[in-house]
């Protein structure tokens, strides 16, 4: 009988691109155009000081780019070893060919698939679970998964509500076969009747932009939508697992309000002092968020090699998911 075949994290990476702007910045050019708001308003609501914007013409392939390298150094494998690339994105380059193919050749390999997840803020978590699903048959190696977003280019800095939430950026992981378990169980979702909820309404036709192509968000009902799924699609993935709340080292939920990051982990019993948080710093990154998290975690020693860790997110579509691994 052949061994059983698993999938596991082998190296992580994150990149943010350089220009940051802190609330009161944020603040500033908003008055110029005659928007109100405060850095006290924005951190009572959402939790975030800061966030990342790309430069003009840096696209999301510019930025997964030192992500990637980053992930597959940590890893100690050449990119040629890479025979799977998964980006999630929401801001790709361009409508084709896909941002992973532009990042493959940018790695400078060719070959391996290559193809883009768009699940909004939960794509990081769909495209995991592929990878995972890909390995464990023998489809690939080694996958390298990415979210990057340049959610600045979508934003209406005219809506107070939603351009202070969003922030540019890139996270990765490198997966590996392994004949231990890494990834132990993942579940996915979506129900499309709540679209209208959070939604970029516009498309390219005949040459133009049809649509409003910036980004409208209910948040309220987002909110509320969000804390539920997110409790119980990790609670589906603990049980598939055979693991409980307290076998949790880490969560690592999608970084969009320290609201619901700490409704999240109430409803699961967690102390927050196990919940990593970036939104302060990074705001939301969409597919970004949990793999930037990830990273900023594992560098600075607080998830180490051994730790169970949850990973969840919920997004646009509307979908939702969850991976419980061992790093």
């Amino acid at each position: 009988m052949p061994s059983a075949r698993y999938a596991r994290i082998i190296g992580t990476g994150s990149y943010l691109p350089p220009l940051r702007l802190s609330n009161a910045e944020l603040a500033a050019q908003l008055a110029a155009d005659g928007i109100e708001t405060s850095d006290e308003w924005i951190v009572e609501r959402t939790g975030i000081h800061a966030r990342h914007f790309a430069a003009e013409g840096v696209t999301a392939s510019d930025l997964a780019l030192p992500a990637a390298q980053a992930a597959i150094a940590a890893a100690g494998i050449a990119a040629d070893e890479i025979d799977l690339i998964i980006v999630a994105t929401s801001t790709p380059d361009m409508v084709f060919p896909s941002t992973a193919c532009l990042l493959q050749h940018k790695l400078g390999i060719a070959g391996g698939a290559a193809f883009d997840v768009q699940a909004v803020c939960s794509g990081f978590v769909y495209a995991l679970t592929v990878a995972d699903s890909m390995i464990r048959t023998g489809a690939a190696n080694k996958a390298l998964v990415v979210g990057a977003e340049v959610f600045s280019r979508i934003l209406d800095f005219k809506d107070r509500t939603t351009c202070v939430l969003f922030g540019d950026g890139a996270g990765a992981v490198v997966l590996g076969a392994s004949e231990t378990p890494g990834i132990l169980a993942t579940e996915l979702h979506a129900d499309g009747k709540h679209s209208g909820i959070l939604c970029v309404p516009g498309h390219v036709s005949g040459g133009k932009v049809s649509g409003d192509p910036l980004l409208k968000m209910d948040g309220q009902a987002v909110f509320k939508l969000a804390v539920g799924v997110l409790e119980k699609v990790a609670r589906s993935v603990l049980e598939k697992a055979g693991r409980s709340e307290d076998d949790i080292d880490w969560l690592i939920p999608h970084q969009a309000n320290i609201r619901i990051m700490q409704g999240t982990a109430k409803k699961l019993k967690l102390p927050l002092d196990k919940v990593v948080v970036t939104v302060d710093q990074h705001g939301n990154t969409s597919a970004a968020s949990i793999p930037l998290a990830l990273d900023v975690a594992v560098r600075d020693g607080r998830v180490k090699a051994g730790d169970t860790v949850m990973l969840e997110g919920v997004g646009g579509g509307f979908t939702w998911g969850a991976v419980l691994l061992d790093f």
